[in-house]
């Protein structure tokens, strides 16, 4: 168990988008996944809940969510609870050797929690995953200075902090749509922006 790899994959900006959470839990079942991760914005401003955590959930997988700025951290927690599925925002997951751990939300928007906010939530999350082996950790917003900067929106410092801080194995984050499917290398961390455009991956 220690040694075995994780396979995972990961999803973000959903937007209610009940088309693509059938094709991703068709897709999960194929590809035998461990993991499901769902990087925040499941909901076009909270007026899509419906039908997008428990299709993935009925997969048998291991979902992992956290809230983007399009719904509240509240709106997480109730579909994480009603569905069964892991709350990371703000929380670490331990599966053998490996941890998962993460914050959603953006530095903008209703549901904004501030830079200190963010950094707050990612250390508690590291705190409880700190001695594994193996972490990935989740975001929704990028890290500033990222490659997803160039399409206008500025990054986080705390998620840069993070990383530096932290070195996990894979950063996930999503929030820039037209930044879905890019990888860039930060240090030892390989970083993810999986907007929009699920990426399946072994750690």
């Amino acid at each position: 168990m220690e040694n075995k790899k994780t396979k995972i994959l990961a999803i973000g900006d959903i937007h209610g988008d009940t088309g693509l959470v059938k094709r991703l839990a068709e897709r999960a079942k194929k590809e035998s996944v461990d993991i499901i991760i769902l990087a925040g914005d499941l909901t076009m401003a909270e007026q899509s809940i419906e039908n997008i955590v428990g299709p993935l959930v009925s997969t048998k997988k291991q979902v992992l969510l956290i809230p983007g700025n399009h719904e509240s951290a509240a709106t997480i927690d109730f579909l994480s609870k009603m569905y069964g599925a892991k709350n990371l925002h703000g929380y670490g997951m331990r599966i053998g050797d490996l941890g998962i751990f993460g914050a959603g939300t953006a530095n903008m928007g209703p549901h904004s929690i501030g830079e200190s906010g963010i950094a707050k939530l990612l250390k508690k999350a590291h705190g409880e995953v700190k001695d594994a082996k193996r972490k990935v950790m989740v975001t929704h917003i990028h890290h500033a200075g990222s490659k997803s900067e160039m399409f206008g929106f500025k990054g986080s410092k705390a998620v840069r902090k993070a990383l530096e801080e932290f070195q996990p194995d894979v950063h996930i984050s999503s929030h820039i749509h037209e930044a879905g499917s890019m990888e860039e290398k930060f240090g030892k961390t390989l970083v993810i922006n999986v907007s929009k455009k699920e990426k399946i991956f072994e750690i």
